[in-house]
């Protein structure tokens, strides 16, 4: 079971000036150089943003760090641009072009599994844990949904805002979605685009709720683990790191092999017997169990790996991790939701000394992995996440500018 769980964020950086703050101010037009107002200016992932003046300008407030910016007004294309704020105010020029489609109707064509193929949208994409399902797609025709029979890969976009109603968490997610896949046959999931929270409005009761939430959201995420990594304090905030280590089955044949003993046992059987049948101890039965047996066996190599050995360094901003095999990952201050334990297929095995931890396993997929300090990650394809990452997703995420209550 690889099910990819990615927050693919390609956001902040932290300079060394982080407790400062910088104006990026700029102004929006059209094609004609004429002053847009009204247009909103969203710092993805975070829970900035503005809206341009009667002039078209704007200004925000930012530390130093890596942005997206997202520009959206009704008749335009949405525009994004990435700024970097190192160690003094920027302004930026930023021109939207029209955009026909956005003013014409928009007509989807009428597809009797277009509603199926949503909710396996909203299955793999918000997920299917408890605060999923407090979940709402306010506009889900804005999805533009493909579905691949001969690849069996689900493909959505959207050229507009999703929103994603969280009455879990207490957010209102606007996400300009550029891509989302589901492959059937990997059982691969991946996704990118530029989130947008915003808190929604409810009664002092309501916020205590969500901000509990909000903390058991974070903790033992993967934002939380690779921020806690950034800072050295992985060990000290409840994650232990072990390595599986994968070798291959040396009692599994090669699958050239399995499938010609397949292929010619099955071709034998057929031009013997009218009835075609599996018997308990023929040839045949033999090759289609070697054939299902695993390509490689994990092995737990449970000597905890130190975060100085694992973290390297690129500069004042970024650091990153290598590694072979696969990083088997427990947080121990939080134990599994039954939903999720008793779910088959999707728990991590793990030694009985382990419990009900949260497992999860990361494998590469891209070397080497880089990180920001507050846990975003750089490259969107490096890793596959599996076990318990896997299962929370958008549902269950939080703005990048998401800081815990101090105790």
């Amino acid at each position: 079971m690889k099910l990819t769980y990615l927050f693919l964020f390609l956001l902040f950086i932290s300079l060394t000036s982080f407790s400062q703050q910088f104006t990026l101010s700029g102004t929006i037009t059209d094609g004609q150089g004429e002053a847009l107002p009204g247009a909103g200016i969203y710092v993805s992932g975070y829970q900035m943003a503005t809206v341009s003046g009667n002039d078209g300008k704007f200004s925000l407030r930012l530390k130093p760090g890596n942005y997206d910016l997202l520009v959206q007004l009704i008749g335009f294309t949405t525009l994004n641009k990435n700024i970097v704020i190192a160690d003094k105010s920027i302004s930026i020029n930023l021109t939207l072009k029209e955009s026909f489609t956005q003013l014409a109707e928009v007509t989807i064509k009428p597809d009797p599994n277009r509603e199926h193929y949503i909710n396996m949208f909203k299955d793999f994409f918000i997920g299917t844990t408890p605060n999923a399902k407090q979940c709402k797609l306010i506009n889900p025709n804005v999805l533009l949904v493909d579905y691949d029979k001969d690849e069996s890969v689900l493909t959505v976009k959207t050229n507009q805002f999703l929103i994603i109603e969280n009455r879990a968490l207490g957010y209102n997610i606007k996400y300009l979605l550029n891509l989302f896949q589901f492959d059937s046959k990997s059982h691969i999931i991946y996704y990118e685009g530029f989130p947008y929270y915003e808190d929604l409005k409810g009664t002092s009761r309501q916020k205590k709720s969500w901000g509990k939430k909000r903390l058991t959201a974070y903790l033992g995420s993967p934002q939380h683990f690779f921020k806690s990594l950034y800072q050295g304090s992985a060990t000290e905030q409840g994650f232990v790191i072990n390595k599986m280590i994968l070798q291959p089955n040396m009692n599994r044949p090669p699958d050239s092999l399995i499938q010609a003993n397949i292929k010619r046992l099955t071709k034998k059987k057929l031009n013997m017997e009218k009835s075609f049948y599996f018997a308990k101890d023929d040839s045949l039965t033999y090759w289609m169990r070697k054939k299902n047996l695993p390509a490689e066996i994990a092995i737990l190599n449970r000597a905890n790996i130190l975060q100085d050995t694992l973290v390297k360094t690129v500069n004042s901003s970024i650091k990153k991790i290598n590694f072979t095999d696969k990083l088997f990952i427990a947080y121990t201050k939080e134990k599994e939701n039954p939903l999720f334990s008793n779910s088959i297929g999707l728990s991590i095995p793990r030694p009985m000394d382990m419990g009900d931890d949260q497992i999860s396993t990361v494998t590469l997929q891209i070397s080497p992995v880089y990180f920001y300090e507050n846990g975003g990650i750089y490259n969107t394809r490096s890793m596959l996440f599996a076990g318990y990452w896997a299962w929370e997703k958008i549902a269950d995420s939080v703005p990048m500018d998401y800081l815990p209550p101090l105790p």
